[in-house]
Order: structure tokens, then sequence, then C-alpha cells
């Protein structure tokens, strides 16, 4: 049933939070109101300021959750922002996972339990630096399918989505006795469009999802709330150091009446492969917070704990040009940091909080110290070549959401009639290509640095062509977002001839552990596996220093990508992820040599020095 929303003032009914009873089960607690209104928000007739942060559930161990959220209600924040993607929880179509890590409606009722609020954004999209902004790599089989639009395909599919998500969640609305007081309608849309009947779908699938008993609203950049805004709705603004009192001003004359709360306050900022690592400026963050919580506004710091891209799920930034994969760490100079250790900025901060709003914070939580881990030799390996599974056969190539494949490597193979010496071209490059000619490594081509050709001199009568490539993440935001299809998008030609009769071999690489290894050395494309000991679990950081371009995977979790162009040079290793006693490593490296170490430090490698993108 769809519910009709007044401008600024919506009537919540809300049960009472009662952290050790169910959400469902308590009908019977004072009722609540909680509501848009007289330029504020409102919780029982009150003036109720939010101060709030993001975390996201996904990129945090889900042992390390209740830590984290207690060091949140410790830096003074009385809410806790989280998205919610859609890709973590529908990885096929009508497949839903909400176990382990994916349990999200156990997050939620965790921050209740430690006396958090929680404000939601299911999206159906996301971005947050995320592979493909929150979206099912599935909805990209069907060329014709257009996300963030109209198009009827995309339409049902986030409908099916949403509706699943409310059986989950909306009974955790405030106004069901959860701790939910507030649930935005898609994400920065203004900063994407201006379709405002398509905003009114999104916000209407909501409501029909149950998500009526918490307050909607929508987030955009201060000059974009006109295009992604909806008038019946609250709209918060997204900014970043020094833009606060010109943010707030402009959202004043938009919307006169209010609530004024940045959705987005951005404390931090996220790295790219090849790029330094972002410079921080918690001085100009620390006088905006303040400036913004003594004229009594609301604020979701993001980040307050950043966390971790595990596996393949870091996204991508583009211009329409200009490609920038992200990094594995999403560390965001968060307060708290990766490994959900304070910084000088938590308690910066959390100062500040106290002061401005009167409001003492608990204790600040003990953590337990990093550890490190002797040199591990990779004594162990297999080539991938050894590991191929069965092709499929096309004549022209196909991208792997054609082959039903999300996420890793897929390899393209045809036969090549020589001699012949020229430029080998592939019209559209998702992401990064190792060329290979009879098995030996001729080259690279790179999206990140423009590239989609390369020389080749082939010089025998007839020649194997393989061409290994990488999904380094697809974009999550801005307009190429519709067009990201990984592998190869399009036709590939040799000397002005375009190349015909592929084969191609799918490598999500989901199970790396169960590979035939050996001790016989192995170099190139290689997996190795090694085994190590632990006494006391403790977190750590792999040191990836000495590899190439890859992955790593811990007892058969993938912990995240490496790449030696920088910044980063560790991978975050948590200690619930950890056993006591033998634990097992499996390392896939572009450029494998034999006998490689790794090692496990105290301390993060996330600004490492660069490597210089070649002379074009």
């Amino acid at each position: 049933m769809r519910v009709l929303e007044r401008p600024w003032a919506r009537l919540v009914l809300l049960s009472g939070m009662v952290a050790t009873v169910p959400a469902f089960a308590a009908a019977k607690a004072p009722v609540h109101t909680f509501v848009a209104g007289h330029g504020q928000f409102l919780l029982d007739g009150k003036p109720f300021q939010i101060v709030s942060g993001e975390m996201h559930y996904a990129r945090v161990p889900r042992a390390y959750w209740r830590d984290r959220l207690r060091m949140a209600k410790a830096m003074g924040l009385n809410s806790i922002t989280t998205y919610v993607f859609w890709n973590w929880h529908e990885p096929e179509p009508g497949v839903y996972d909400f176990s382990g890590n994916r349990d999200v409606a156990e997050f939620v009722r965790e921050a209740q339990q430690e006396g958090l609020y929680v404000i939601l954004r299911p999206g159906p999209y996301s971005c947050a630096e995320w592979d493909f902004g929150g979206f099912p790599a599935w909805l990209l089989k069907d060329p014709n399918v257009v996300v963030r639009s109209r198009d009827p395909q995309f339409l049902a599919a986030a409908r099916t989505w949403l509706l699943r998500l409310g059986k989950e969640l909306a009974p955790l609305q405030i106004g069901n006795g959860g701790p939910i007081i507030a649930v935005q309608v898609e994400n920065e849309y203004g900063s994407y469009g201006d379709d405002h009947a398509y905003m009114e779908d999104i916000r209407h699938m909501l409501v029909d999802a149950g998500f009526t008993k918490a307050q909607l609203y929508t987030a955009d950049g201060p000059a974009q709330v006109p295009r992604g805004s909806l008038p019946e709705l609250p709209a918060v603004i997204n900014f970043g150091p020094g833009d606060a009192q010109a943010g707030f001003a402009k959202l004043k004359q938009l919307r006169p009446d209010g609530p004024m709360m940045t959705g987005e306050y951005w404390d931090g900022w996220f790295d790219h492969w090849g790029a330094p690592h972002t410079a921080d400026t918690p001085d100009q963050q620390a006088k905006d917070l303040d400036w913004i919580l003594r004229q009594g506004y609301s604020v979701s710091l993001y980040m307050f704990h950043g966390g971790t891209s595990f596996g393949w799920m870091n996204g991508a930034n583009s211009n329409g040009k200009n490609y920038e994969p992200d990094v594995t760490s999403y560390d965001y100079n968060s307060p708290l940091d990766e490994s959900g250790r304070p910084t000088p900025k938590y308690y910066r901060f959390r100062d500040i909080i106290a002061k401005d709003t009167g409001v003492k914070p608990p204790a600040v939580p003990t953590v337990q110290p990093t550890m490190t881990l002797p040199a591990i030799s990779l004594a162990e390996g297999v080539s991938l070549w050894k590991t191929l599974p069965t092709p499929t056969h096309s004549q022209q190539p196909l991208s792997m959401e054609a082959l039903d494949q999300a996420y890793g490597y897929i390899l393209y193979r045809t036969q090549v009639d020589g001699p012949v010496a020229g430029d080998l071209t592939i019209d559209t490059l998702h992401d990064y290509a190792q060329v290979y000619v009879d098995g030996k490594l001729a080259g690279t081509i790179d999206r990140r640095l423009g590239q989609h050709r390369l020389p080749l001199n082939m010089a025998s009568n007839h020649a194997q062509l393989d061409v290994l490539v990488e999904n380094t993440g697809r974009v999550n935001f801005g307009p190429a977002l519709p067009g990201e299809r990984a592998g190869i998008v399009g036709n590939v030609s040799l000397a002005g001839k375009t190349l015909t009769g592929w084969d191609m071999y799918p490598l999500p690489m989901l199970k790396p552990d169960q590979l035939a290894y050996s001790k016989q050395p192995c170099g190139g494309a290689c997996f190795y596996r090694a085994s190590f000991t632990v006494t006391t679990p403790r977190d750590t950081f792999l040191d990836t220093s000495a590899l190439t371009k890859g992955e790593v995977w811990l007892n058969g979790r993938a912990l995240g990508r490496f790449w030696n162009i920088g910044p980063q040079k560790t991978l975050y290793v948590p200690a619930p992820w950890l056993k006591p006693g033998k634990n097992e490593v499996v390392v896939f490296d572009l450029a494998g040599k034999p006998d490689r170490k790794i090692a496990g430090l105290d301390q993060p490698m996330l600004h490492a020095a660069v490597q210089p993108a070649p002379a074009k």
C-alpha cells in the first residue's frame, strides 16, 4: 500500500526501542514519532540533532561489527549510516544471501543494542567506490538494459530486489521498534540525471517494500538538489572540507523550511592504483564539524570507519575518458582506520562532538595489538595455463556478463594465420590485458592508461593468440555506468583485420585453494600456496611488496588485490579470519616468480611511492 507523504512532515508511529526484545516483538512498547518538521528533525516532537557516521557492514568482518559500533558510540555518535549493496545480496537473479557477513538485519540490531540509531541507504544505486555502484553484474548481461533509468527491465529488477530487502529490514524501522530512523531514496541522483519520474518510481518501490515507518529523504550535492530531490521529501546535502557554510547557505536557499543536514561530510577520501595516497585535511575538517554542530545542524561523517573492499569489490572512477580503479583498502583517512583503530582525528572529533552537543561519550574501548608474521615462502605453485576450464566458443568475443561471470579474469583465445605485423586493437577493453603469442608474453594493454592497442609481429604461419583480461573494478559513479561490461566489449583486430573464432575461458577464481599445486618452479601467471602457523590470532597486514599484480586468499577468503604500482602495499588480515594453528594463504600473480615471500607487518603500508605511468 502506498502512503501519501506531505512536504517535510510525515507522521511516523514509533514503538519503543527495547534493546533486549526483538523488534517484531515490541508491539506493546510506548509509541514514538520521528518526523521532519519545523525546520528540523523531531523525535517525540522534540528537536533531534543527528550526529552520525558512515560504516558499511560489507567492509567489516562480522566478528568486528559490535567493536566498531562501540567505537562509534564512544566518539559521540548517536547514529550509524550504512549502504546496502544490491550485488552483495543478489549475486544471481532471484538468488539472495543474507547470511554471515551479509546479515544486514543483524548489523542493524547490533547497532540498536549499542544505543545507536540507523540511517539506511538501500539504493538501489549506492556508489561508495564499490564495484558497479552496488548494482549486480548480471544486469549487464542484456545490453539493452539501462541502469538508473525508467527502462522497464531495470525497474522490474530493482523493484523485486527492494521488496525482498524490505522483508529483512522494514521490521527494524523505528516505527516497528527498531533503530532505523531514515531511509534514503536512490543516491545523489542529481549528479547523474534529472528524471523526477524515475525518482518517484524508486520512492514508491521503497514504500511498497514497507519502508513507511521511517523518514524517507534524498541526498545530493548542494547545486544538484533541484535535479535529484523530490519536493515531498527532505533533501540533505553532501560536500567536502571547506564547503560547509556555502553548502548550507545553498540548501537554505533551496529548502528554507529545512531540515538542515549533510548526509555525507567527506572527512577523508579514497585512493586509486598508480596515484599518490590522498592527502588529509584534519584541521579544516575539525573546523567544519565544529561549525555544523554549533548551528544545530545534523551531520553524517563519510566515513566514520571505511574498512576494506575485500575480494573483487573495489570500484573505479571515470569521466568517460580516464579510468581510475580503486585500491582494496577503504581506509579513507577516516577517524577509525581500516583495522578499527582510533586515529588522532577520532579523538579530535570526539572532543568537538562532546563540546558542541554537551553529551559526554562512553570511554574509548581498548583495542588488541596487531602482530607480525615471519616471512612465508610461496614454495608451491601451479600455472594458470594448467587450470583452464572448458571454453565457450563464439565468432566474436563476449563480455564476462554474457558468460554469466561477475568478477575475476577471462581468457580469450584465437588462432592467427601469418606471418602478420601490425597493431592488435581492442575496441573496448575492460580493464587490463596481458597478450600472449604462442604462450609467450608480448605485452600489456591497460585501460587505466588509455591504451587499446599493442604492436605485434607474428612471424609464424600459424600462431595462437591469447588475451588474458582482468576486471579491475567496474566504474561506480558517473555517465559510464550503463556500459560497464567487463572483459572485451566489441571487436578485436590485428593489422586492420577483424579477428574471429574465439574460445573464451571464464576464470572467476572461486576456489583457488583446491588446485593441483606442486613444488615444481612456476613463473608467469601462477597460483602459489603456502601455510603458516599462528599461536594467538591478531590483526596483521600482509606485505605484498615482493609481488607484482594479482590477488590473495586467506583460509579460503578473498582478501583483495595487490599491484606493485602502489600506493597500497599491504592487505589487511582481520584476526577473526585467522585460526590458532595452521593457516593457508593463496596468491595469484600475473608475473609470478618461484619462492617469493610475503610477511605480516604490524602496520599497514597505504601510501607507498607510486610507479610513474609509462610515456604514451
